[in-house]
């Protein structure tokens, strides 16, 4: 699991490689927990709040670049 911090240096193209990863991983967790396979629950949480990060991320950098 990657900080804010670690976000943030990396490019725009990077960040959403992680971002379309991250959905993958959730899309995992949530057929998982359908099929009640789940054994650490606490993983669905913790990839919606890393995607909710990388999208506010990428919406800083591309107002920060419309910006300048």
């Amino acid at each position: 699991m990657a900080t804010v911090k670690e976000y943030k240096d990396k490019s725009e193209a990077d960040l959403k490689q992680e971002l379309l990863n991250l959905r993958k991983e959730q899309f995992n967790l949530r057929m998982q927990r359908g099929a009640g396979e789940m054994s650490k629950p606490h993983l669905f949480k913790i990839a919606r709040r890393n995607i909710a990060r990388i999208k506010t991320i990428l919406t800083e950098k591309q107002n920060s670049g419309n910006a300048s």
